[in-house]
């Protein structure tokens, strides 16, 4: 049984052009299943329309959105211009990251995900949202939680195939805010495996990598089934599910999985 407050944080690709018609398009298709949207910022390193208007778009589609803020592609003050274009917009939810390190090896150096927070509070004081203060969010790793993360208001995981593994995590950490399990859809055994060499903590199952490889549709199944045994385990607030490629698929099967 899923618990009635369980939410279903669904990740949309941004554009890498200046259209956001595919945008909307994931976000009708999703608009069934999801409580809100996570929306990357230059993920993967490619330069994407702003997170923060991304977020606007999905607002004014009714939805909620979670507008994703990297440390790497800004400065203090670029920082600042993205938290006030927010609150222009009426974006209040953020999740901050690091930001994977540039094939440049370049960064700002500015600022770190904890000054990040720390700047949000003080500009929340003098702008709060238009819902109350505005929330911050953090990732984590299956590793023990630094002290400062828990002055987040929220926590993404990182994406793990292992329900046993995530279970055994969540019952060493301690955290006021809500927390959400990360699920992927794997589109390919081709993917899987770079997934793997880039993100070496990511293991995906041998059984997954057979599965899409015999059948490139297996992977919107094995997400799915995963992220209900995680709402049914209780010890989540949520998933955040990345459906990538296969975002229409993985709609129409959560809404199947639910009429049934």
């Amino acid at each position: 049984m899923v618990p009635a407050a369980f939410e279903w944080i669904c990740e949309i690709e941004p554009p890498t052009r200046p259209d956001l018609m595919h945008v909307r398009h994931q976000i009708g298709v999703l608009s069934t299943v999801a409580s809100a949207y996570l929306v990357p910022d230059n993920h993967v390193g490619r330069a994407t329309v702003s997170s923060v208007a991304v977020a606007h778009e999905v607002d004014l589609m009714g939805g909620r959105a979670i507008a994703c803020l990297n440390a790497r592609d800004r400065n203090a003050l670029g920082f600042r211009r993205d938290l006030l274009t927010g609150a222009a917009y009426g974006v209040d939810e953020f999740l901050f990251v690091y930001g994977d390190d540039p094939a440049s090896g370049s960064r700002t150096g500015q600022l770190t995900v904890r000054s990040m927070i720390d700047v949000l509070r003080g500009f929340g004081a003098e702008h709060p949202g238009p819902a109350g203060p505005l929330r911050a969010g953090v990732t984590t790793r299956l590793r023990p939680l630094p002290a400062w993360k828990a002055d987040a208001d929220f926590l993404f995981v990182q994406v793990s195939f292992d329900l046993d593994a995530l279970l055994a995590w969540r019952d060493t950490v301690n955290f006021a805010g809500q927390v959400y399990a990360g699920v992927m859809v794997v589109p390919s055994a081709s993917m899987a495996r770079k997934l793997m060499a880039a993100i070496p903590e990511i293991a995906v199952p041998d059984r997954w990598v057979e599965a899409v490889e015999a059948d490139r549709g297996a992977g919107v199944a094995l997400a799915c089934d995963l992220a209900g045994a995680i709402a049914a385990s209780g010890a989540f607030d949520g998933v955040h599910l990345v459906p990538g490629v296969r975002y229409r698929e993985t709609a129409a099967r959560l809404e199947a999985d639910r009429r049934r």
